[in-house]
């Protein structure tokens, strides 16, 4: 999704939440200059195999330079950090003019919550159904540790930069546990999704795909 529209090849990257570096690994193999920034310290060590570049760090006060990168990568990411806006302000002032932002989170209206629930004072790990249906005050309550988003609240997190959102679409899960359990069934699953993903149902999908473009200094 990301090559259709950024060619990687000499790219500067940043994998911003980099965990222990299969992201970067894939970045290199497409011939970019893979840079990583992870808050906790061992996952850091094993991204640092991967790539030199990986190194410990905050989304919201990012180690580097104005303009420091083609492409700034979040796979779900933002739902957990402290600040959102001020993480996404962060990734925007890396960014090269004309570099992009490739952002994945969760979608408010997939019919589970994936990162479990807190009931009674006890965490529950699994994909807990209806939970993002429910009013904000509720579903906060049951899930405070982590974000999804509407569309209307994720795009309004971007007014205000200096650029444009040039892709925002929902995507469906890989299944990729299902397939290795129970292959036909996970292919089944695949191609009915990924078909979704081309009507308006594509909202209902686990994740947000958005694309942002920075704007080009003015000469």
């Amino acid at each position: 999704m990301i090559l259709q529209y950024v060619p990687l090849q000499g790219a500067r990257v940043l994998d911003v939440g980099c965990g222990l570096g299969l992201y970067l690994e894939q970045f290199i193999a497409q011939g970019a200059i893979a840079h990583g920034i992870e808050l906790d310290a061992e996952r850091v060590e094993v991204a640092q195999r991967v790539s030199p570049h990986a190194r410990q760090g905050s989304a919201e006060a990012l180690p580097y330079p104005d303009g420091s990168f083609e492409l700034v990568f979040s796979n779900e990411v933002l739902e957990h950090v402290q600040d959102d806006r001020q993480a996404l302000r962060e990734a925007v002032r890396v960014l090269a003019p004309g570099g992009h932002l490739a952002l994945f989170v969760p979608n408010r209206l997939y019919p589970f919550e994936t990162h479990g629930w807190y009931w009674r004072g006890t965490y529950r790990f699994g994909n807990i159904p209806l939970i993002n249906y429910l009013p904000d005050r509720w579903r906060n309550r049951l899930a405070p540790h982590v974000r999804a988003y509407r569309r209307r609240e994720l795009r309004a997190l971007f007014v205000g930069l200096y650029g444009e959102i040039v892709v925002h679409r929902g995507i469906f899960a890989g299944y990729d546990n299902i397939v290795a359990r129970s292959p036909r069934l996970g292919r089944w699953l695949q191609r009915t999704s990924y078909a979704l993903e081309a009507t308006p149902l594509q909202w209902f999908g686990l994740s947000h795909y958005l694309l942002f473009r920075k704007g080009k200094e003015e000469a």
